[in-house]
């Protein structure tokens, strides 16, 4: 998701309820069963703001257990579930806790496979705002023509189509969408389109496939008077099919800004490795709201222009030269769909690579300088306020501080390692050795230190799970440099690079004070700002 559209509701929440731990934890319901597919078919009623829909969940049965929860948001209600078998399909019992639902399973084997059909309807919460608050999105283009998209991370895809809501358990082996809509319009979703198919009675049904596994907030459907061109991107794996769906007035603007896709894709390519999603393509959608990351399907609603809605946000000038939505939303298909989170309060790792990605693309356009301006910049939109890191098992993500202070603290740790050939190795690592993966913050924080050589543990500790920002104090007496960093945890130090005694130099600081000597009588001293520290003089 976009840094200014910072996710929707949930770090504000003070207290937890039960429902928060039904959401956010892998309750014993959820445990004995690991999902491997969705195949959704939605109808949905642009009049009414309601849809008609069925999901067959392809489960495997991990060891055997009587209840299965699945999540389904109110007010939507589910009509039926059955258990499909050869022999014949079997209703099963269920009940309703909140937005949980509770399934009375048969005796099912450990190992086996199975698949439930849910068949459910209703008016599903609506996004007025989207994608800052999450639902379904009824609107109209310029031409008083329906517009209807999902945005839901965050809030969860259990706002319009029941599935185990956890980040941790992706369908291993992707997932299908078939949505019915008037002839009139048509309809697009992730991956790429497998029948189009006529109703004969006034309504088409596109079919969408995915063949990787997939984000459950990321599968949405696109419906509008949507036209579409195909460019072939060389990428590192080969031809990667590239489509492009926008409003039909709007494709001549949309051709023109697109070509930054290009572009981007070979940038991230290079520093994170090859785009993870070649068997499903890559495609930019517009849409009534801003962006989101939907896998192979980016939502795109920047009005076309370069800079956040025309805005630089990092204050420097840098980031009016290219389509913030198209790099940022575009960078989450390497950290947030390859690379996926266990649990929301691990979020940094989604937005603060991503965010990062802004940087690494200004570089791979303008140069390192341009590069570092940027990141630099969007200093002044940090907040300090709580932790990067939130709480585990309640859903919920911890500092929108995620985005620019884990941009910065990435580029900390970059300057640290001060070698760009070892830091792009081990991003193009992570996406390798974690790729299509689910993991935790500390698998990434150790990957890092590991392959760097260089153990970051406190770095990591200090930026994402403190609000305090090192301060380095320093003092110049005759000949002598003194310095050390306070408002920092036990154990705390890092090097530095630092102008002093007319040279550049490297200085390693902790919390104890160190002295070290240069030319007489020379007061003048700096550290490269590229570090985020607060550099203060001692009296």
């Amino acid at each position: 998701m976009a840094a200014s559209c910072a996710a929707q509701p949930l770090s504000s929440k003070k207290q937890f309820t039960h429902q928060d731990t039904l959401r956010g934890t892998i309750t014993p319901e959820r445990a004995w069963w690991d999902v491997l597919r969705y195949d959704i078919a939605v109808t949905p009623d642009y009049a009414t703001k309601a849809i008609q829909a069925t999901n067959r969940l392809t489960i495997k049965v991990l060891r055997p257990y009587n209840k299965l929860q699945i999540d389904l948001q109110q007010p939507l209600i589910i009509d039926s579930i059955l258990l499909i078998a050869k022999t014949g399909n079997t209703p099963l019992l269920f009940q309703r806790e909140g937005n949980a639902w509770f399934v009375t399973m048969p005796a099912l084997t450990a190992n086996t496979i199975h698949s439930l059909e849910v068949k459910y309807h209703g008016q599903p919460r609506e996004a007025v705002h989207a994608p800052w608050d999450g639902g379904w999105i009824w609107n109209k283009d310029k031409q008083g023509r329906p517009w209807m998209t999902v945005a839901c991370q965050g809030l969860g895809a259990s706002v319009w189509y029941p599935c185990k809501d956890h980040q941790s358990d992706e369908p291993d082996n992707g997932a299908s969408l078939a949505i019915t809509v008037p002839d009139t319009l048509v309809a697009v979703g992730n991956g790429r389109l497998n029948a189009k198919t006529p109703n004969n009675n006034g309504t088409t049904t596109y079919t969408w496939e995915v063949k990787n596994p997939i984000n459950n907030y990321n599968i949405v459907p696109y419906i509008g008077k949507y036209v579409t061109w195909h460019e072939d991107f060389a990428g590192e794996k080969g031809k990667l099919d590239c489509d492009y769906w926008v409003l039909d007035y709007d494709q001549e603007k949309a051709q023109k800004q697109f070509t930054q896709a290009a572009k981007m894709l070979k940038c991230f390519e290079y520093w994170f490795g090859p785009y993870p999603f070649y068997e499903d393509g890559y495609k930019l959608v517009e849409t009534p709201h801003l962006g989101m990351e939907h896998q192979s399907a980016v939502a795109y609603g920047n009005g076309f222009q370069n800079g956040y809605l025309g805005r630089d946000l990092s204050g420097t000038g840098w980031g009016n030269k290219w389509d913030f939505i198209i790099v940022h939303e575009s960078g989450h298909e390497w950290f947030a769909n390859n690379i996926t989170t266990n649990d929301i309060a691990d979020m940094w790792v989604h937005e603060g690579f991503t965010n990062y990605s802004e940087t690494l693309f200004t570089t791979c356009e303008y140069g390192v300088e341009a590069g570092n301006a940027y990141c630099v910049g969007t200093r002044e939109l940090i907040h300090n306020d709580i932790p990067i890191i939130g709480p585990y098992g309640v859903n919920r993500e911890g500092s929108d501080d995620m985005y620019y202070k884990g941009g910065n603290l990435l580029h900390t740790i970059r300057q640290i390692i001060n070698n760009d050939s070892s830091f792009r190795t081990i991003l193009r690592g992570l996406n390798k050795t974690f790729y299509h993966k689910m993991v935790t913050s500390k698998e990434v924080e150790d990957y890092i230190s590991r392959r760097s050589g260089i153990d970051l543990s406190k770095i990591f500790d200090q930026y994402l799970r403190t609000t305090q920002i090192p301060v380095l104090e320093y003092s110049i007496k005759g000949k002598d440099l003194k310095f050390r960093f306070t408002n920092c945890i036990k154990g705390f130090g890092m090097p530095l690079k630092v102008k002093w005694s007319n040279q550049e130099k490297w200085i390693h600081a902790n919390e104890e004070w160190t002295i070290i000597s240069g030319n007489a009588n020379d007061t003048g001293f700096s550290v490269d700002r590229n570090f985020y520290i607060i550099v203060k003089k001692a009296g």
